[in-house]
């Protein structure tokens, strides 16, 4: 299990509580997993309000934690949601986790490339974001809308380029 993460975090924390000896009893993930995983990551994707995928989601990011062949850079830097609710905050950072899980699945050459990890994670937990603020327009985040501006504009991945090696220590 091969997880880098910059967090002071409280999810983030949490996540890597899970203990690292449950990744010893797992080998490599297989093609089936992978396949499984993608599969439960893009229905997520399209309907992250849909509760019945709950389980599947955990299973996903258990699998994340346990296979030794998979390799996230979860920058906590660009996770800043003062203003969150608890299950926003839950929600935006699985989305986050799932994105670049997604990445690294579709494109094993890249297990390595933090910037395009956090790159995804960012577009994924923005995605989730524009679909949280159609549900409920009073959840909003600055920060997430200064991250929405800077994509539109099209200097998001400059920004993640500039703020991601310092913040998140890749």
């Amino acid at each position: 299990m091969f997880l880098r993460v910059a967090t002071t975090s409280l999810l983030g924390c949490i996540f890597l509580a899970i203990p690292a000896v449950l990744a010893a009893d797992h080998g490599p993930s297989t093609a089936e997993e992978r396949k499984q995983a993608l599969t439960i990551i893009r229905r997520y994707q399209a309907d992250p309000f849909n509760v019945e995928l709950q389980p599947q989601v955990q299973w996903v990011a258990q699998w994340t934690r346990d296979v030794p062949d998979i390799r996230l850079d979860l920058c906590m830097s660009f996770y800043k949601l003062d203003k969150a609710k608890k299950a926003d905050g839950a929600a935006l950072f699985t989305a986050m986790l799932l994105a670049q899980t997604a990445l690294v699945l579709e494109n094993p050459e890249r297990r390595d490339d933090g910037i395009a990890q956090v790159q995804a994670g960012v577009e994924g937990m923005l995605h989730f974001y524009a679909l949280l603020l159609k549900a409920n327009s009073h959840d909003r985040q600055p920060y997430l809308d200064k991250l929405i501006k800077q994509r539109d504009a099209g200097t998001l991945t400059q920004f993640v380029k500039q703020h991601a090696p310092s913040a998140c220590n890749n």
